[in-house]
């Protein structure tokens, strides 16, 4: 699966039963697999990966992913986030040097997307936190307050991320600009040095995270840099009971 290296790369996928739209959604039936389970054969398959495994604070979602062959830890029912979550149970797992912050809501995900956000700190030391943006192509995903924006610097640095259409485009017509790369959506997939990973979690929120209500904030707030990579892969969330039905169809389709 790996050609040789020496940084080893571990996927944790934080996973709650609790769901306010979906509940239960990471035992949710597709194809006759729970979601998790799914997810966590994606990132099994990317070339980068040398592990995966489930952080969770629920039994039955421990009882399904280990009855598939994958890793699980039980983690604190009162972490405050997915990342907090991942932090606990990366200090129990064996070395990990590079960690990936995958989503439990993603049975699609192509495993070369993994790949695309892992490589660049697997060949840039200067790199810290990666993750993935991809170019908005329709006026509703601008417009969209769940599609969350990032403007990049020339070096592909995160410089915000926000619910609004960013940047804002003051004389001319949106619909003459989409999809040339003046706007970017965020895919939400975070790729953490160890050290880096630890650092985040014990940062204090402030201001900007609050009020956008973007975890991700929280880093650069406190002055450090996000790096993104574009991507033209495409992955489908499942939030609500019509995303869920709409990737059942996906998969039986194939």
């Amino acid at each position: 699966m790996n050609g040789p290296r020496t940084l080893r790369v571990i996927v944790v996928i934080p996973s709650r039963y609790a769901s306010q739209r979906l509940p239960g959604k990471p035992l949710a039936d597709i194809g006759g697999v729970p979601m998790v389970v799914r997810v966590a054969k994606q990132a099994r398959s990317a070339e980068t990966v040398d592990d995966v495994c489930v952080a969770t604070d629920d039994d039955r979602i421990l009882r399904a992913v280990e009855a598939a062959g994958i890793k699980a830890v039980m983690t604190s029912p009162a972490c405050p986030s997915g990342s907090d979550r991942i932090a606990e149970a990366v200090r129990s797992l064996p070395k990990a040097d590079i960690v990936v912050n995958l989503q439990g809501d993603e049975p699609l995900i192509p495993p070369a997307m993994i790949d695309q956000a892992v490589r660049p700190l697997l060949s840039d030391p200067a790199i810290e936190v990666g993750t993935l943006v991809k170019k908005i192509r329709t006026e509703e995903e601008l417009q969209n307050p769940s599609v969350t924006k990032v403007v990049l610097d020339v070096h592909r640095n995160c410089l915000y991320f926000s619910r609004a259409a960013i940047p804002c485009l003051r004389d001319a017509d949106a619909g003459n600009w989409i999809g040339d790369g003046t706007w970017y959506k965020h895919i939400g997939l975070y790729v953490f040095r160890r050290d880096a990973l630890f650092r985040f979690t014990s940062l204090p929120q402030m201001l900007l995270e609050r009020v956008e209500k973007l975890e991700q904030l929280r880093i650069l707030e406190h002055g450090y840099r996000i790096h993104a990579e574009i991507t033209e892969l495409e992955s489908v969330a499942v939030d609500t009971a019509a995303d869920l039905e709409r990737v059942r169809a996906m998969v039986g389709a194939r």
